[in-house]
């Protein structure tokens, strides 16, 4: 009965019965029905049938949404600085083009790629701007000038962009001062563009006229994490993956290869790594896969940085080279304590033995070869030439701490995983650049669950102290080690520069959302990381707050409920996070006005 109630219609479609008024009741009874009323609504609400709106029957008549505003941009990340007085539309002519003086090999790439996309995406969105005006002059072309086009990709490379759309004038500008943020610039024009218009357009998509945007981000350092080595994801899901990042404006691409799992990359020095580490011939990735990733990313101003992870998680080192491997292959967990590993998959590169340091030097040496940035993460030495990136373990681990003689600061950055912004403080503190990946904030495997068989701890009945939740019971962990699921709204709520003062702050480079991979694979990637990473994004752009200082809960809801659409147009495939009817209705499924 329950299931068939909720498919009733809240507003009723059914024809009413023409029935003759009933007399008027005496005034008395009246009074007396107003005066109980407030004792038996609890009642009337409880008798109350649990209905929810029809399909074709999102809004009650009686709460018509209220109008949008003429001139509500749906922008992601939220652009720093955007001016327009009046709204005005203009249509894309069906020739329209983009060009760029002087070029540059990943500009060019980006221009061929936005030039595809914005001739042919007709973005609706859910909630359409009204009352404008539509000029008569199309728009034919955007140019684009960057004042130094041989910057080459890297660290804190200059992404700022303006871009204005002349009134009447039938042209766009994007001015930059790196091909990097002109590809930023074209991303932005790229979502100012929507269907609109009707016949007076010719079916071409709208630009709104008259519009100047002036923008930079916040942080140099905005990326993705993305754990290859416990599940493998095929080469065109990595590509897909680096598409939607420079619909976010990220721009790092962490690249987590190996673990204890796997050892998914063929290097031309030490194949047998992958020979005998990889899940199978398939589950690898060539020399010719990594090139391609690479220049892939570098058409949207995107990094990539490798991890091998060394000297813990190796096992998947020991089919090549047994020899400089101790504890490999062993149960992870044995009934003494402590663990030989955190998670099934054991093995440590044997320090003792001399070819362990020949093997790793192979690696490294292959991984620069491959790898142009000047970034590494997990392990180099000065004569590699690269800035190392290490987990915050290196210096702040109890076990594994090497400690600040071992770390130049000029040629290290740390990585942030554990005690939210409390380590990030502690790094900084010590004069050390930081990246933030806490795991309370930017972990997304975080929540579903635990995935180590035989464990008794679902089963178990009887708390071992009270106010403590059951492993499965509600407030649970549930096998995550770090539940609760990290959602949108937390993610966008987290400040990485946290109780820093100003010259601490100058030490954070970033952060990086991060997908570690032992429940998740190509069949569910877009949803793990979209759109909780585009919450992400704009923290890291333009922050999480409106100019008075406050954080905008309500209108990153109505933006973020937009920009996953057109994302899912764009082949993303996202999850929602709300249901469609609010999307429909802006601030209508808000906790409060």
């Amino acid at each position: 009965m329950a299931t068939t109630s909720r498919k009733q219609n809240l507003w009723g479609k059914s024809k009413p019965l023409l029935t003759p008024s009933p007399p008027e009741p005496p005034k008395f009874l009246i009074l007396a029905a107003m005066a109980a009323l407030p004792y038996l609504l609890p009642f009337l609400v409880l008798l109350w049938p649990a209905a929810a709106p029809a399909a074709d029957s999102l809004a009650p008549p009686s709460q018509p949404p209220p109008s949008p505003p003429p001139q509500r941009l749906q922008v992601w990340p939220k652009p720093t600085s955007v001016s327009w007085q009046s709204a005005v539309y203009a249509p894309l002519s069906p020739s329209f083009s983009i060009r760029a003086v002087p070029s540059h090999p990943s500009l060019r790439d980006a221009i061929a790629f936005y030039t595809s996309l914005i001739r042919t995406e007709r973005h609706a969105p859910l909630v359409p701007p009204t009352n404008y005006t539509l000029s008569r002059v199309p728009i034919r072309l955007l140019s684009v000038s960057v004042s130094g086009p041989d910057v080459p990709l890297g660290p804190a490379v200059d992404e700022s962009y303006t871009l204005s759309v002349l009134p009447d004038s039938g042209s766009a500008d994007v001015s930059a001062a790196t091909p990097w943020g002109a590809i930023r610039g074209l991303e932005t024009f790229s979502q100012l563009a929507w269907a609109g218009g009707g016949a007076a357009s010719g079916g071409q998509p709208i630009v709104p006229c008259g519009i100047e945007i002036s923008d930079r981000p916040h942080f140099t350092h905005r990326g993705i994490l993305l754990d290859t080595a416990r599940n493998y994801y095929p080469v065109h899901d990595i590509l897909h993956t680096l598409r939607a990042m420079a619909f976010n404006k990220l721009n790092v691409f962490h690249w987590h290869i190996t673990d204890s799992q796997s050892f998914p990359i063929v290097l031309p020095t030490v194949p047998n790594l992958a020979n005998s580490g990889s899940y199978s011939p398939a589950m690898r990735y060539t020399e010719n896969d990594v090139r391609r990733i690479v220049r892939f990313a570098a058409t949207f101003g995107i990094r990539v940085i490798p991890e091998i992870d060394m000297p813990g998680h190796t096992g998947s080192w020991a089919g090549a080279f047994p020899e400089i491997v101790t504890c490999a292959n062993m149960f992870w967990a044995p009934q003494a304590k402590p663990a030989l590993a955190a998670e099934p998959g054991t093995g440590q590169l044997n320090p003792l033995n001399p070819k362990t340091y020949r093997v790793a030097q192979d690696v490294l040496r292959d991984l620069v070869a491959l790898f142009p940035d000047p970034y590494l993460h997990g392990g180099a030495d000065e004569e590699l030439n690269r800035t190392v990136i290490y987990w915050e373990d290196v210096l702040l681990g109890p076990k594994v701490a090497v400690g600040p003689a071992a770390l130049p600061k000029e040629t290290t950055v740390l990585q942030t995983w554990n005690n939210g912004p409390e380590n990030t403080k502690r790094i900084v503190a010590a004069g050390y650049r930081a990246i933030v990946s806490s795991a309370s904030y930017y972990y997304l495997d975080c929540g579903h669950g635990g995935w180590v068989g035989n464990d008794s701890r679902y089963d178990k009945q009887d708390k071992e102290q009270e106010g403590t939740p059951l492993f499965n019971d509600p407030g649970g962990t549930g096998g995550s080690w770090c539940a609760p699921f990290k959602t949108w709204q937390r993610i966008y709520d987290y400040d990485i520069l946290h109780g820093l003062t100003d010259d601490e702050a100058r030490l954070v480079l970033g952060g990086e959302v991060a997908l570690w991979s032992e429940q998740s694979d190509e069949t569910v990637l877009d949803a793990r990381l979209w759109p909780r990473a585009a919450a992400a994004a704009e923290t890291l752009w333009s922050g999480n707050k409106d100019s008075s200082g406050k954080k905008r809960y309500a209108n990153a809801t109505d933006r973020l409920n937009d920009w996953r659409h057109r994302m899912v147009q764009r082949g993303i495939r996202a999850e929602p996070i709300q249901p469609l009817w609010c999307s429909f209705h802006p601030g209508m499924c808000n906790l409060s006005q």
